[in-house]
């Protein structure tokens, strides 16, 4: 068997970061070994301790790094404690990496996995479905760019033709591979929007739906943001694919979060260049950079404490994965981690707490790796 060389940078983040990504580096390693590949990691630093160290949340140097990397492996970076001058949080990277590598999709399953107990009623299955949240534009571009006094402030949202267009083409082609909505197996891109209220959103819809004529095959929609929220703990079994603004997909994959366990159970992919239109091709372009990471923050009241759970973070890596053309290492993740929770050797609280902590779960889903039978952590019986 060839054996393949991936160079990968590894940000470890604030808080939690380290362990979560320590968690998934062993079991990467475990399915590189079954696969015969190998991960050349650079570890560079990124978030609120390189802010209060360097004075930025990350230098030229390590964001260079990140784009000559085949791939990037992230931790959640940010302390709230950690702010700016203008009071918004100084060890924050999206603004550096997504709009500084133009990764201008942010890819997040929501999927209920078995052995979990979700707070809709659903079972596993019912809720799989994918939020390809536009990256670079929307409100959020107004980062940093605040106008105002003590008396107003405005930001301003922002969408472009350019924007629209690649981030529904990448939605609908995203949908064309996937087996569709568990409800009905529907092949359908859901755009999410307020377009009876703001003049930008309305712009979006118009160029989702010439988007949509060149894709006959696949169902499109168009659902405001008020009545997405319902629905996605309604019906969440009704849809496949879901593509919208910046600020809309932030708030919705959080409510899908909630549905799934927590959004300690989501990974998200930040993905551009040459990937428009095909999300599971290789890129080892050095100008076609990508990052992987939790959906979620650095969690810092629990770092260290034996409680995070590093699920996100090892289905992160299996999102990596499969950008590295290695989709059969990706999909032995995703099967052990199934396997695991299915089996109780991992278990996770009603508060998305994992017991036994990153590393009992990481240690589960390599055993699974493995075909064996590890040993379980559980909790403590109540006298």
């Amino acid at each position: 068997m060839q054996h393949t060389s991936y160079p990968v940078a590894v940000i470890p983040g604030d808080g939690i970061g380290p362990e979560l990504v320590e968690a998934a580096l062993s079991v990467l390693a475990a399915v590189g070994s079954r696969h015969g590949f190998s991960l050349s990691t650079t570890t560079v630093d990124g978030g609120a301790a390189a802010y209060l160290r360097d004075g930025v949340p990350m230098t030229p140097e390590a964001i260079e790094v990140v784009r000559r990397s085949a791939a990037t492996l992230k931790g959640p970076v940010g302390l709230p404690e950690v702010r700016l001058p203008d009071g918004t949080e100084a060890g924050l990277l999206g603004g550096v990496l997504r709009n500084g590598l133009d990764l201008w999709a942010n890819v997040r399953p929501i999927k209920l996995l078995p052995g979990i107990e979700s707070r809709v009623r659903a079972e596993p299955g019912d809720i799989d479905y994918v939020i390809v949240r536009e990256n670079t534009e929307g409100l959020y571009l107004a980062r940093g760019r605040g106008v105002g006094n003590e008396r107003a402030m405005t930001d301003t949202l922002l969408v472009t033709r350019h924007g629209c267009e690649r981030i529904a083409r990448y939605a609908f082609e995203l949908a064309a591979r996937r087996s569709g909505a568990p409800a009905d197996g529907g092949h359908r891109v859901t755009l999410v929007d307020k377009a009876n209220v703001l003049r930008s959103m309305f712009f979006f819809r118009e160029v989702f739906l010439e988007v949509a004529a060149q894709y006959p095959d696949i169902e499109a929609e168009c659902l405001y943001v008020d009545a997405a929220a319902q629905a996605l703990v309604m019906r969440p079994e009704h849809f496949d694919v879901i593509v919208t603004e910046n600020l809309f997909g932030d708030i919705l994959s959080d409510l899908g979060g909630g549905t799934v366990g927590g959004i300690a159970m989501c990974p998200s992919g930040n993905v551009g260049g040459a990937l428009r239109g095909d999300p599971a091709r290789r890129s080892s372009h050095p100008a076609d950079p990508a990052y992987f990471e939790p959906i979620h923050g650095s969690a810092p009241a629990i770092a260290g404490r034996g409680l995070a759970n590093p699920l996100s973070q090892i289905l992160a890596a299996a999102m990596m994965l499969d950008h590295l053309g290695e989709r059969a290492g990706g999909d032995d993740i995703r099967d052990a981690t199934s396997a695991a929770l299915a089996a109780g050797d991992i278990q996770i609280r009603r508060d998305g707490s994992a017991i036994g902590g990153p590393d009992a779960v990481s240690r589960a889903v390599v055993a699974h790796l493995r075909g064996g039978a590890p040993e379980v952590e559980r909790e403590p019986s109540t006298p």
